[in-house]
């Protein structure tokens, strides 16, 4: 039996859990699905990643709801892929936030995104007859800004290239703690589709300046405690470094993409078979990392018909 492409096959609902991170700060986290934060300040709520329809949305907003019922006023998105941009409607928020590099990949590649990963996420999906179209922001910013809830302090910021070259974090200062979005990940696969591998430890490193106390990740659990923040950012920076240079070596020798993936898979299976959505990213994050390994520094866009190509050669 031929299988499945990325999590085409993955159709099993995902048990959430909604955890404090902080006074007002809560992650909402489902398994290895993407996550969603909120920060409630004094007069109303910021969300942090809008999910990837409507109807995930309301699943969201419902345990914003157990909490407060304060309006939601402001949508920040961390960047552009379409599991965390395509919900934001639901939230009726009077300010959507992305980084200027952000909303130029949604103009350059946010219909592609949207194709390629309904074809790669199904389950992630249902409901979309809902999306009104792309998200767009209605403020963006270089390299940061911030948002004042009340008296609550809000930094929103990009620390560098990633998962994408525009990802932003979002930091509340009186209570330490980050939103990270992708850049960081607990027990989850990295996805490095789109991602600069050169510059990700080094990101990571300036998130860690911060000494966050606790940390919303883009998947996995909530981060709560510095033990668990640190171990997450080593992890990750691992994850990023064991895919990288394997693929590193084989360019250098001139070697195939079909050599890539097994020198990646060598190097990663051992220790992160066991990872949320692992064998979904693989084949991008081993393409991608070949591209940069061979000095192609803007990753190339992703199309439903590039990722059926590149399957259907990794698989042989």
């Amino acid at each position: 039996m031929a299988k499945a492409f990325a999590s085409a096959g993955d159709m099993e609902e995902k048990k959430t859990s909604f955890t404090k991170v902080g006074e007002g700060l809560y992650a909402f986290t489902a398994e290895g699905d993407p996550n969603t934060g909120v920060i409630i300040g004094d007069d109303s709520v910021m969300i942090v990643e809008a999910q990837a329809t409507p109807r995930l949305a309301r699943k969201v907003i419902e345990h914003v709801r157990e909490v407060t019922d304060k309006p939601i006023s402001h949508l920040v998105l961390t960047h552009y892929h379409a599991v965390r941009v395509l919900g934001a409607s639901a939230y009726g928020a009077r300010e959507i936030i992305m980084s200027d590099t952000a909303r130029a990949m949604v103009a350059e590649r946010g219909a592609e995104d949207w194709a390629s990963e309904f074809d790669r996420f199904p389950r992630l999906f249902q409901g979309h007859e809902e999306i009104p179209g792309l998200t767009w922001p209605t403020t963006t910013f270089s390299d940061s800004m911030t948002v004042y809830l009340g008296n609550r302090r809000v930094d929103i910021m990009h620390l560098g290239r990633a998962h994408t070259a525009g990802d932003a974090v979002v930091w509340v200062p009186d209570q330490e703690v980050m939103f990270t979005g992708d850049i960081v990940e607990y027990h989850s696969a990295c996805y490095c589709g789109d991602g600069h591998f050169g510059d990700w430890e080094e990101t990571l490193m300036n998130i860690a300046s911060f000494e966050p106390k606790s940390i919303a990740p883009g998947r996995g659990d909530a981060l709560v405690g510095e033990e668990m923040v640190e171990k997450a950012i080593a992890a990750t920076a691992d994850f990023v470094r064991s895919t990288y240079k394997p693929v590193e070596k084989v360019v250098a020798r001139g070697g195939s993409l079909k050599e890539a993936w097994d020198a990646v898979r060598a190097s990663c299976d051992e220790k992160f078979k066991d990872y949320a959505i692992y064998e979904h990213c693989l084949p991008f994050n081993v393409a991608r990392a070949y591209d940069e390994a061979r000095g192609i520094d803007t990753p190339r866009v992703w199309t439903a018909e590039r990722d059926k190509e590149m399957w259907e050669a990794l698989q042989g």
